[in-house]
């Protein structure tokens, strides 16, 4: 069966997390990626590496079922052999620093010149003006976006997300406008740009928090356990920041991860109430509403707590879920790298590597019934040099051999 992508190639000029965790849910969808490197490779081959002169997980992780091929675009021939790309691709992506493209000789308009059909998305940790020329990381991107001043707990410092909120959700965001290219080129038979920058993309998760921000001139957040309210939205630790109040409770034996988060719903009051021991609250005028609980958050949880930290969070789940009461457990890297069911969701996957052996991944998290994936394992450096360059474009071996001794690939 087709790939949703299948005859869509994608010319994939970024390196380290945002570029290539777009590129690689291209791949993912069926689409050719065709991974150009620096004759040295992308530099995340050899960062954080586990064993060594083999590609790092970090590598490995981000760029399955593509194609590698190197090439020097600062030489007069390897401008060519870009040109010559450019022409026979749909996508161009890259996320190299702002007008890094422009000085190699590739602006928009001289790509369209060369193609004019060709999508051309661009990744930049901020957008035009006064950061535009910041350099941007992962954290740096969750601190200006709206997410660390919001996470972690009241009179404490602000926290990064364990999520890559910044990288990787930059390159959802990334996936999403050139679709919505490639979709719109099919009736004007035009490509065009698609900008996406770090800082906005962290801005777009956290707009529940820009919400707030405007709540906030009407008074206090009553479902934020917090008890003193400024300008700003505060740090509210667990706290839910929805309709709903939630928070992550001890479970026995009290490791650091023996947690569940509960949603406490109006609906699920009475049923908790008898679950903690407490049946008495479920009629009681002080908390039977949720327009009473809301001032008593804290001492709820508290409650809560007592009953769930004499469980492990596996039997707090099934008796909340026997109840109907939102909740989760939390779950450590080592218990997801194990869970059974993400396994059978092949959302943790294992793929077999020339060098490493195998390694541990994440699977695809877009589920298509008509166009499966199947994941296959990161290209070495240059692997596909022949492939592209004799295979598609026409050079001959001689050719070949000259341009990895002139150092152009």
């Amino acid at each position: 069966m087709a790939k949703a992508l299948e005859g869509i190639r994608i010319l994939d000029m970024t390196h380290v997390q945002s570029g290539p965790s777009a590129t690689q849910l291209l791949a993912w969808l069926g689409a050719d990626v065709i991974k150009v490197e620096a004759p040295t490779g992308d530099i995340t081959r050899k960062q954080l590496r586990d064993l060594p002169d083999v590609d790092s997980l970090y590598f490995t992780m981000l760029n399955c079922n593509k194609r590698s091929i190197t090439l020097n675009t600062k030489t007069e021939r390897g401008k060519d052999l870009l040109t010559e790309l450019i022409r026979r691709s749909d996508v161009m992506v890259e996320n190299f620093g702002p007008g890094a493209v422009d000085r190699m000789g590739f602006t928009w308009e001289r790509i369209q010149e060369i193609n004019p059909k060709i999508v051309y998305a661009s990744i930049k940790g901020f957008g035009e003006g006064p950061y535009t020329n910041f350099k941007a990381y992962e954290v740096v991107a969750q601190a200006m976006g709206g997410s660390m001043a919001t996470t972690g707990f009241e009179g404490g410092p602000p926290l990064a997300t364990g999520a890559q909120i910044g990288d990787s959700g930059t390159g959802i965001h990334a996936v999403a406008g050139i679709l919505a290219a490639l979709f719109q080129r099919e009736n004007t038979g035009r490509g065009q740009r698609v900008n996406v920058a770090m800082q906005h993309a962290v801005l777009n998760l956290c707009r529940v928090k820009l919400r707030d921000q405007q709540r906030l001139a009407h008074g206090p957040l009553a479902e934020y356990p917090n008890e003193d309210f400024g300008d700003e939205v505060p740090r509210s630790g667990n706290a839910s920041g929805g309709g709903q109040p939630g928070w992550a409770v001890r479970c026995a034996p009290g490791g650091p991860n023996d947690y569940v988060y509960v949603i406490v719903q109006p609906v699920g009051w009475q049923s908790l109430s008898e679950l903690i021991g407490r049946p008495e609250l479920a009629d009681d005028p002080e908390w039977a509403t949720p327009e009473v609980r809301l001032p008593k958050l804290g001492k709820m949880f508290q409650l809560i707590e007592e009953w769930t930290s004499t469980l492990p969070k596996w039997d707090v789940l099934q008796k909340l879920n026997a109840h109907n009461i939102p909740c989760g457990p939390i779950l450590s890297t080592k218990e997801i790298v194990e869970d059974a069911s993400l396994v059978a969701n092949e959302m943790v996957v294992e793929v077999p590597h020339p060098q490493r052996g195998s390694f541990v991944t994440v699977g695809s998290p877009l589920k298509l019934s008509d166009s499966a994936v199947d994941i296959s394992s990161s290209p070495l450096l240059g692997e596909h040099n022949e492939e592209v360059f004799v295979g598609e474009l026409g050079l001959g071996d001689a050719e070949l051999a000259l341009l990895r001794s002139g150092g152009v690939i």
